[in-house]
């Protein structure tokens, strides 16, 4: 879609939206992990779109696919990346070029359990925008990717808080 069908897209959404609040609200579709051999899982979600996962052979993995924290992190840089050309297109803005980055800083001493004041997750996380917008001077392209950044739901997850409920069903 070019950036005038995903304005209008989203301002079809908007709309909607805006009417009949009580539909924006949903369970998102589950991701599904199995564990296939070793450290290594084939997730699986929407219509049975798969995605392979492995840890590397210095904590006991295969190293045939990337880690759950890579996972993550391109989650995180495909969020953000697309919430900032869906901010572009709704402000009349093409964009010429667009890459984001995440990278994060991690203490494997956390996830092994060798110190229980090492968190198991990132210490850190560094978002990297490089945008070049038609049209637009560097205060508009940066709002357009702070907008972008603020509505990413993924970058949201990491930024905040959210509670987690974990249920075990043992059989």
């Amino acid at each position: 879609m070019g950036r005038e069908e995903i304005a209008a897209a989203i301002a079809g959404a908007r709309t909607y939206l805006t009417a009949n609040p009580a539909e924006a609200r949903y369970r998102d579709s589950p991701a599904t992990a199995t564990l296939e051999d070793g450290l290594r899982t084939r997730v699986e979600g929407p219509d049975g779109a798969p995605i392979v996962t492995d840890m590397v052979t210095g904590v006991g993995g295969g190293g045939t696919a990337p880690g759950p924290g890579w996972m993550f992190r391109a989650a995180h840089a495909s969020c953000v990346a697309t919430l900032i050309a869906m901010h572009a297109a709704v402000a009349g803005i093409d964009l010429e070029r667009l890459q984001v980055t995440v990278d994060s800083e991690s203490d494997d001493r956390g996830i092994l359990g060798i110190d229980p004041d090492v968190p198991a997750g990132p210490l850190g996380i560094r978002v990297v925008v490089s945008i070049t917008a038609v049209g637009a001077d560097a205060d508009r392209a940066r709002r357009i990717v702070d907008e972008g950044v603020a509505h990413c739901p993924v970058h949201d997850l990491a930024a905040r808080a959210v509670p987690v409920e974990v249920v075990v069903q043992i059989e």
